[in-house]
């Protein structure tokens, strides 16, 4: 601190040497992969650059204009290799997940020396790598397919999480055990945060129950299990209270939740929607997976000029105000078509960074 404070460090001392230096005209540059981890004094000291995770699209480019040709010339293959546009994506989709490209390079660097290799044994002059020889080259992909709800489900609701390598879908089950005697049960490695959060939305199922069919001794005859799958990540943070509530509220009522939709926010206990942080992050998982629509809080509306123009034109945000308006976009009810929302654009009634997360001031591995 006294080194980076301006105030004290005209005449900073020097343990080892035991003479003073004047290090205020000296700037100190320090990168950070997860700002949550910086002590706070020390934080507050810092200008803070932020720098976002990369789209799908960017990687892509990076590695076709950037890495590949760097690669190329370092592993003396110009005009012998070259790695088609669908193997490029094959290799960031199926061998890497990470917010920059580190992991990208090396395992395009890992391709190349295999073709290398071959080149070298004779087997060909020239190989143009597409996506199939990207699988015989690397093996099986390392990516394994996010679990999330793939089709209208009963109890099973996709919420948004943000990690320190950009965003991930996290969903949250339920299930409705009967013949029991109204005990819960959460599990899933869940945070403190996230377990009031799940008591909230248990309080919010029981004073709305008549709303959504939900009969009044239903609470009283049977357990819930509320579980989020992934149970060896730890997860925590105050952006979960809308994914439980809407995951409860279904189990309950029987009522399926729309697989294509993501959400997130945190809720009080009169059911209103709080502001969260990490949206960037959190909807380029929406868009990575295939999500169509996200719903995130009101407040978060002006945030979106943050979001990706990329992901923007392939998904839909819907800001919401309170519970009611995330079950109405959320629940699959007989005879109702979902409203539509300008994409990308705020709505006056109802429209899921690396800003610095709100809720990113814990150690946990995801976020929500």
């Amino acid at each position: 601190l006294e080194v980076l404070d301006p105030e004290q460090n005209r005449t900073f001392k020097d343990n080892y040497l035991d003479i003073p230096f004047d290090l205020s005209e000296v700037l100190f540059i320090t990168t950070a992969n997860d700002a949550s981890t910086i002590p706070g004094p020390l934080y507050d000291r810092m200008d803070v650059i932020e720098l976002p995770s990369y789209t799908r699209t960017e990687k892509f480019n990076i590695a076709k204009r950037h890495l590949l040709p760097k690669q190329l010339k370092n592993n003396g293959l110009e005009g012998r290799v070259a790695l088609t546009n669908s193997a490029l994506y094959a290799i960031i989709d199926g061998y890497t997940r990470e917010a920059g490209v580190r992991n990208l390079e090396r395992t395009v660097t890992s391709v190349l020396r295999k073709c290398a290799q071959k080149i070298a044994a004779g087997e060909a002059e020239k190989i143009s790598v597409s996506a199939a020889m990207v699988r015989e080259l690397l093996g099986p992909e390392k990516v394994k397919p996010t679990f999330i709800s793939r089709k209208d489900a009963v109890g099973i609701a996709n919420g948004l999480a943000w990690t320190s390598v950009g965003g991930e879908m996290l969903p949250v089950e339920v299930a409705v055990i009967p013949n029991g005697s109204g005990k819960i049960e959460i599990t899933g490695s869940l945070g403190d945060v996230m377990k009031e959060s799940a008591q909230l939305a248990v309080t919010y199922a029981k004073v709305h129950a008549e709303e959504y069919g939900i009969p009044a001794d239903k609470f009283k005859n049977t357990d819930l299990h509320i579980h989020a799958p992934e149970g060896a990540v730890p997860k925590d943070g105050p952006s979960a209270g809308v994914t439980l509530t809407t995951a409860l509220v279904s189990a309950l009522s029987g009522i399926p939740v729309r697989h294509n939709l993501a959400m997130t926010g945190e809720i009080t206990l009169h059911g209103n929607v709080l502001p969260i942080g990490g949206l960037k992050e959190k909807s380029m998982a929406a868009f990575r997976e295939g999500i169509s629509t996200v719903l995130i809080p009101k407040d978060n509306a002006s945030d979106l000029y943050e979001v990706d123009a990329e992901v923007k034109e392939k998904v839909q945000f819907i800001p919401v105000a309170n519970l009611s308006e995330v079950l109405k976009h959320a629940l699959v009810r007989s005879g109702r078509t979902p409203a539509r929302a300008a994409r990308g654009v705020p709505q006056a009634t109802s429209l899921i960074a690396n800003e610095k997360p709100a809720d990113a001031h814990k150690e946990p591995t995801a976020v929500m």
